[in-house]
């Protein structure tokens, strides 16, 4: 597969991914306010607000990234994966 078609391919998962992890932000923190949040042990999470911010942005990315990327696995036709693999299901 070409470089610029690996590259179409990756921008087609990252950039709304990108685009939904910046919605899922601004709807979580419009009902949570950073300070009041608490570690799993009941700790309180004594990070600034922007360390917080900028932490649940890169979360919310990969998880929806990783959500394309499954969906694009899935998608693939089975003869090409099985044929090649990981790059076989992005060869439509």
């Amino acid at each position: 597969m070409a470089g610029s078609q690996v590259r179409r391919h990756v921008a087609a998962i990252l950039w709304p991914s990108f685009l939904m992890a910046g919605v899922l932000e601004a709807l979580v923190f419009a009902l949570v306010d950073p300070a009041q949040l608490h570690w799993l042990g009941g700790g309180p999470l004594e990070w600034p607000a922007q360390a917080i911010y900028t932490g649940a942005f890169f979360v919310f990315w990969v998880v929806v990234a990783v959500s394309g990327l499954m969906t694009r696995l899935l998608e693939g036709s089975p003869e090409d994966i099985n044929r090649e693999g990981f790059s076989g299901a992005f060869r439509r």
